[in-house]
This record gives structure tokens, sequence and C-alpha cells, in this order.
């Protein structure tokens, strides 16, 4: 029995009949590491709850240099999987698992059912769609205000408080997509904070040897 209320804050404000509706239509799809399952101009999925795993929500510049936008942890909304319903989102964007990945999804056609019937929902979308704004917004604000190595510091620090670990098992590749880098630039930034006994690099893994000293980039 799934927890809709949890995964669905506008639950309490649906009738008994948008209720069952949603309940009868969701599914589940699961999908592998490095997957793609989200470019804007495929057919509108619908609304999707990541249930575990992880999603990048990312855009492609012309030379196919990727920009993380923002990512999606479990039991939160990705709501451009829905971008179709939201006239005010008219923006290219792709998502893909970062790790393996299973999410509910509540399809498109039901989703602008109800929120035809029920403004709390489409409130709730845009609301959504508000705050992960404010995250596209801090990422073009280390891009264009942040010197490389702040960046990587910054991720880094992130990606140990987010894991609760100082082994964080990430390539270089994969920073350099997340902070919108080239790899070549991260390795160089990474090999320079190994020299000054900041960071330990593994094959596949970083782990960071001091805390303090990485703070100091940021």
């Amino acid at each position: 029995m799934r927890n809709y209320e949890m995964l669905f804050p506008f639950w309490s404000k649906l009738s008994d009949a948008e209720k069952e509706l949603i309940e009868q239509t969701t599914y589940i799809e699961t999908y592998n590491k490095g997957m793609l399952m989200h470019r804007t101009e495929d057919s509108c999925k619908g609304l999707m709850t990541v249930l575990t795993g992880q999603l990048r929500t990312y855009i492609l510049s012309e030379e196919g240099r990727e920009v993380t936008l923002f990512r999606v942890n479990a039991e939160e909304v990705c709501v451009l999987s829905a971008s179709c319903l939201l006239d005010a989102i008219t923006f290219d964007v792709l998502i893909e698992a970062t790790e393996d990945t299973e999410v509910l999804v509540v399809p498109s056609a039901v989703l602008n059912q109800v929120m035809q019937q029920n403004p709390y929902v489409e409130l709730f979308l845009y609301k959504a769609a508000t705050e992960k704004f404010s995250d596209v917004m801090w990422t073009m604000q280390q891009i264009l205000f942040l010197k490389i190595d702040q960046r990587v510091a910054q991720f880094l620090w992130d990606e140990m408080i987010q894991k609760n670990s100082m082994t964080l098992s990430i390539t270089h590749d994969e920073i350099a997509r997340y902070i919108g880098s080239a790899r070549e630039v991260v390795t160089k930034v990474l090999k320079y904070m190994v020299k000054e006994n900041v960071l330990e690099l593994k094959r596949g893994t970083i782990i960071i040897l001091d805390k303090e000293k990485l703070r100091g980039y940021m």
C-alpha cells in the first residue's frame, strides 16, 4: 500500500474521486544508471515521484557540453517531466537516472484532468517548479561567478554532506557534467588538491582527506 499522502503534498486537498483516479492509474517505472528517461520534445510522460535512486535534470549545448540544473532525490517530485502541462516552462531539458532509480508516475492525461478540477494541484506544480528554479539560479551563479576550483570544492562538499561519507564513488567525467566544465579541467583541479593533501584519488573514487582544507577552496 503506497503512502500517497507522503508522496503528494496536495493529497489531502483531493476529492475521494480524484484520489481513486490517481490510485488506479499511477504506475512504477525503473531506470538503470545513466539511462535517459525524458526529453522535452518527447511525449509528456507525467508527474514523477522518485521512490528510490536519483534523477539529474540538465541542458545540452550545441557543442555537446552538459550543464546540470538540479537533481531530484528519493521522495521528491520531478515536476519537469510534466512540463507540457505548465505553460510557463518552455525550455528544453533532459532527465537521466544518475543511479538505478524507481519512480512513481501519474500519467499526464490523468494529471491534467485532476488539474482542471482542482486548483490545488496546479498550484503545487508551479510551486514545485519555482523551488527547482531557485536551484537553477544557484547553478548559474556558480558557473558565472565562481572559479573552477571553488565549483569543484563546492560540489565535493555537497556530495560529502548528502552521502554522509568522505569516500565518494564518482568519476572526473561525472563531476564535469554536474558542474558544467570539461573533464580535463576537473582532473587538473583534483590533481592539484591531491598535491595539497586535500584528496586522494582512486579509480572511480575520490577520498576527502581534509575537510577544512576543502572548505578553504569554497
